[in-house]
C-alpha cells in the first residue's frame, strides 16, 4: 500500500477517520495524505472583485491554520504526513488528486449511533465513494488499535463484478488478512437452488482467471438467510468478521451489485467498517 487519504472537515468524524487511517498506515507502512476542499467559487478568485477575493484568501489561510491543529496528534508521529487544499469542492475531480500522489486508499468516518446515518444520501462521503477509482474505508467507532484479521467479501457473483474481486484479493492480501467469500442466499423470487448456484460460481471463478474454479467456489459460503442484509450481519458475527466489503456501482453512488440500497443499508446499520470497491 503507497498512500492513504484521509478527507477532512477538520470535525471530530473526520479525526476518528484519521485515526484509524494512522493505524493502518503504520501496520502497511503507508504515507498519509490529508484533504480538505474549501468550497470556493471559481468567480471568488477574481482579483477584480476585492470582497469575494479577501473572503477567499481568508478561507484558505484558515483551512492553513486548522491543519496545523488538526495533525498536532501524537498518534501521528512517525508518519509521513502531507496535505493538500483543493479551493472548489468538486468531487469528480478527486481522482486526479488520487492518481497524482498514488493514493490506494480513502478513510472516511461515519456520524451518528446508525453507521452513515445521515451523510450517506447527497453527502461528502457518498460523493467520494461515487467518484473514487480506489476503495473507500467507512468506519464508524473511534480506531483504538489495528484490527483487520478477517473480512467478509459478499457479491452476487455475477459477472460485471469480477474486476472488483479480483481488486478485494489483492486488498486482502497486501492487508494479510483472511479472505472469507459468502453468497447470501434468501427467501422469495432471488433464491437460487444448488445447480443454480454452482453454475453461478463456475462461471465467476473460470471467467475470474481461477485455474480451479471448484477449489474457490468450494470456499464461498452459502448462508440462507430471510433478507441479504440480515444474512450479512449474521454471518459476520457468526465468524466475528473485522469489516466487510461490497463492490458498488459509481454510477449508483453506494448501491451495490447486490441490487437496490444493499450497500447503503448494510454501511447505515453495520458495527464493523464497511470498505467499498467500485465496478
Amino acid at each position: 500500500m503507497n498512500t492513504i487519504m484521509v478527507p477532512t472537515d477538520f470535525s471530530e468524524h473526520s479525526e476518528n477517520a484519521l485515526k484509524a487511517a494512522a493505524l493502518i498506515a503504520k501496520h502497511q507502512n503507508a504515507k498519509l495524505l490529508v484533504l480538505h476542499f474549501a468550497g470556493i467559487k471559481d468567480s471568488s478568485l477574481i482579483k477584480n472583485n476585492d470582497d469575494s477575493f479577501t473572503e477567499t484568501m481568508f478561507c484558505i489561510r484558515l483551512a492553513e491554520k486548522n491543519y496545523v491543529q488538526f495533525l498536532d496528534k501524537a498518534y501521528l508521529e512517525g508518519l509521513s504526513v502531507s496535505q493538500i487544499i483543493k479551493k472548489n469542492t468538486n468531487f469528480s475531480e478527486i481522482n486526479e488528486v488520487l492518481t497524482e500522489n498514488n493514493v490506494s486508499l480513502i478513510v472516511m468516518s461515519s456520524h451518528g449511533t446508525s453507521g452513515l446515518h445521515e451523510i450517506v444520501i447527497g453527502s461528502n462521503t457518498e460523493k467520494v465513494i461515487r467518484y473514487s477509482n480506489v476503495p473507500v474505508l467507512v468506519i464508524k467507532e473511534v480506531a483504538s488499535q489495528y484490527k483487520m484479521g478477517i473480512g467478509v467479501y459478499t457479491s452476487d457473483f455475477s459477472e460485471d463484478s469480477i474486476d472488483a474481486y479480483i481488486t478485494a484479493k489483492e486488498f486482502f492480501k497486501e492487508w494479510q488478512t483472511t479472505m472469507k467469500m459468502v453468497y447470501i442466499n434468501p427467501n422469495g423470487r432471488k433464491f437460487k437452488n444448488t445447480r443454480e448456484l454452482d453454475l453461478i460460481l463456475t462461471n465467476f471463478f473460470t471467467k475470474a482467471g481461477e485455474k480451479d474454479s471448484s477449489e474457490f467456489k468450494n470456499n464461498v459460503t452459502i448462508y440462507s438467510e430471510h433478507s441479504i442484509e440480515k444474512g450479512i450481519f449474521n454471518f459476520s458475527e457468526d465468524i466475528n468478521a473485522d469489516f466487510i466489503v461490497i463492490p458498488t456501482h459509481a454510477r449508483q453512488g453506494i448501491a451495490s451489485i447486490l441490487k437496490g440500497s444493499l450497500s447503503e443499508d448494510v454501511a447505515n446499520h453495520s458495527m464493523i467498517p464497511v470498505l467499498t470497491i467500485r465496478i
